[in-house]
């Protein structure tokens, strides 16, 4: 049987897994759905259509599955689906889809650290990781094992590529393909190497990836010749077609890289 604090309230049509921990003070909406071993602490709102798995752990005062932040939004029937092992800490919002029948959906372990936010209609991966105040509009799609470092900014309809990396403050309207380091605004710094040398990446696979971004960010080819060109001459492993049909399929186009002097002057020969 579940474990609920008496000073919290628990819809009566709300479904809860037989060892589920529900803390003081934390309201259980309607139409809820809860998975063995999730623990709910104290002052946290899940709100109506949620549905969250097992062994997640939410903290002091999240907002999980409330109302999405859209005017156009009027009390229809949407979704937040939750996986399994999640961490979401104090004051983390997560808002169900804006339209009906539509939903917002978060995978499997990862850690939203303390007023972090994902918005309506997104779609998180797993194994991620987003730091203290960072955001995520509406309709934001983020691959597995990137990590969003303190109050940066992604923009509505992002795509974020898996093992991707921002750093503090950093903010982007446009797509950031897996791998790549993000710095500033929309600009492409290199590739994440720290981050894929602990997901045990061998310096093989961390060469191709570094060489297709050189080609792809710092040569000065347009971004059709760069994927040609690496199509043709690059070694093409698993990685670097990850990346090239990234890019492919990006419809808001990727964020910028820095070209060096040394291909600037090249360019101009050509």
């Amino acid at each position: 049987m579940a474990a609920i604090h008496p000073s919290a309230f628990v819809h009566s049509s709300a479904q809860l897994a037989d060892d589920v921990e529900i803390g003081p003070q934390v309201f259980i909406d309607a139409d809820v759905a809860i998975g063995a071993g999730t623990k709910i602490m104290h002052g946290a709102h899940i709100a109506r259509w949620t549905t969250l798995g097992e062994k997640n752990l939410v903290y002091p005062h999240a907002i999980i599955g409330h109302d999405p932040q859209d005017i156009g939004y009027n009390g229809e029937e949407s979704y937040t689906i939750i996986g399994n092992k999640n961490i979401m800490r104090e004051g983390f919002t997560v808002h169900r889809g804006n339209r009906e029948k539509t939903t917002t959906h978060i995978g499997n372990q990862n850690f939203f650290m303390v007023n972090s936010h994902v918005g309506h209609n997104s779609h998180i991966g797993n194994n991620n990781i987003l730091v203290n105040g960072s955001l995520l509009a509406g309709h934001v799609v983020v691959g597995d094992r990137v990590l969003l470092s303190g109050q940066t900014v992604v923009h509505q309809f992002v795509r974020i590529g898996s093992y991707a990396m921002m750093r503090g403050k950093a903010g982007i309207s446009k797509d950031l393909p897996p791998f790549c380091l993000c710095d500033g605004d929309n600009k492409a710094r290199g590739i994440n190497s720290v981050g894929l040398q602990r997901n045990d990446f061998s310096p093989q696979r961390i060469r191709a990836i570094k060489e297709a971004f050189k080609i792809i960010f710092r040569s000065g080819m347009k971004l059709s010749s760069a994927l040609e060109y690496i199509e043709k001459n690059h070694n093409v492993t698993d990685d670097v077609r990850q990346l090239l049909d990234f890019i492919l399929a990006s419809e808001k186009g990727i964020i910028n890289g820095t070209v060096s002097e040394s291909a600037k002057k090249n360019m101009a020969r050509l």
